[in-house]
């Protein structure tokens, strides 16, 4: 099966609404987006502008909906856009806010849908990430029950069960595209009920929930005014949410989902689930081990802090894996009794991962080296400890000549740990 290319928006588009949660004003564009760029939301109303990519490491709350949040700056509700844009295989796309909250629309992700077919869309030059699993997978979180089976399109089956007499058990299953989203996904609203509404206000939640952006449920049937647009628009709208919530995964899933009572907190838990499994798989096969990297890289032990390769994309971005144990020199002196690996070391380890995507550029890398000329924005998030295993995302901002930018993350268990801008040179040994 050819491998399909990266996709952006040919043209900035935006809407205005209120939050769901919020009821906070909004006004939300859709920016086209360079390739690599994954989709980010970028706050504009703080006082230092923030751009939070949309990875399930970023992830920092799941009530009533996913929230995604970097340092201080967060975007609640993400779920409803993001669920849109994979729906219309968009892959790149910065969702610039001025406020906490993108617009609730009608409850549904069609305006979102609708939004992105008039601004278009551009075929990229650089193949789409795609995500799949070898073997079967099954998670569970509270009553969210997920079964993930290997296949070579997107397929997801959802059955939910409710005690109320508009829901019952209702199951619903569709194989994704782009046709089929916009029928039969899109349009669902999310629901609530009346019972529930000053509960979840006094909690801070649903303050711009209406009958306008919302299916209201009574004790007894549909609140007035209110019609489904599918008798199973309930099982349809869990179906949304997953999608949404699965767009964490910062690529293009290929499987069948099948989720009993899904959640937001087990929709994010499924995530993690399946990175961690296809980070495995990619371990199996590295791209570059140890012996290998020993060709590129001038540093031994105990300096060498990069074990494998697992992805690569010549001069765009590499993924490498340092597996941290109480074995690592530095324990035995730096918080003995805690051992917590330094984060300079952290940084070390993330900028020997970045040299490895600029040697493997150049022609001769046996006789070049790579120098750091700078580091900016650096933020550790959280400690390395033993056993712990960091997976290193270092991506090209901009090269030019021997000189490169890069932006990387690391990452434990999906968790931030570290993150950091970088400026390096390529030089004669």
């Amino acid at each position: 099966m050819t491998t399909p290319r990266q996709r952006t928006i040919a043209r900035t588009v935006e809407m205005e609404g209120i939050g769901l949660h919020t009821g906070a004003p909004v006004r939300m564009r859709l920016l086209p987006a360079d390739v690599q760029t994954g989709i980010r939301f970028r706050r504009t109303d703080l006082d230092e502008p923030a751009e939070i990519p949309a990875v399930v490491s970023n992830v920092v709350e799941l009530d009533r909906g996913t929230a995604l949040g970097v340092g201080g700056a967060r975007v609640s509700t993400v779920e409803h856009v993001l669920s849109a844009l994979v729906g219309m295989e968009i892959d790149n796309v910065v969702v610039e806010l001025d406020g906490p909250e993108p617009p609730a629309a009608d409850g549904s992700g069609r305006p979102f849908a609708e939004l992105i077919a008039g601004a278009g869309t551009v075929e990229q030059d650089a193949p789409a990430r795609i995500l799949a699993l070898n073997q079967v997978l099954t998670v569970e979180d509270g009553d969210s029950r997920y079964v993930v089976s290997p296949g070579e399109r997107y397929e997801i089956s959802v059955t939910i069960r409710f005690d109320h007499p508009c829901i019952g058990r209702q199951f619903t299953s569709v194989e994704l595209d782009t046709e089929t989203f916009v029928r039969d996904v899109a349009p669902a609203r999310t629901f609530g009920f009346a019972a529930e509404v000053d509960s979840l206000r006094a909690r801070g939640l649903a303050r711009g929930g209406s009958l306008e952006n919302a299916i209201v449920l009574t004790e007894d049937g549909l609140h007035e005014g209110v019609d489904l647009r599918f008798k199973d628009e309930f099982a349809r709208h869990k179906v949304l949410d997953l999608v949404g919530d699965l767009a964490l995964l910062g690529g293009r899933f290929r499987g069948h989902v099948m989720a009993e009572r899904p959640s937001h907190r087990g929709n994010v838990a499924l995530a993690r689930g399946i990175q961690a499994q296809a980070e495995k798989r990619a371990l199996a096969r590295p791209i570059l081990d140890v012996q290998q990297i020993f060709q590129y890289l001038p540093h031994r032990y105990p300096f060498l802090l990069v074990d494998r390769i697992v992805e690569y994309e010549e001069r765009k971005r590499i993924i490498g894996l340092k597996n941290v144990t109480i074995n690592e020199p530095f324990f035995a002196g730096h918080f003995p009794g805690h051992p917590i690996m330094p984060g300079v070391l952290i940084i070390e380890a993330m900028a020997q991962v970045g040299g490895l995507l600029l040697m493997d550029a150049i022609e001769n890398p046996e006789d070049k080296i790579v120098y750091f000329m700078a580091l900016d924005n650096v933020k550790w998030r959280r400690p390395v400890t033993p056993g712990d295993q960091i997976r290193f995302e270092v991506e090209v901002l901009q090269i030019r000549g021997r000189t490169a930018r890069m932006k990387g993350e690391g990452t434990v268990d999906g968790q931030l740990v570290a993150e950091a801008e970088m400026m390096a040179r390529v030089v004669d040994r």
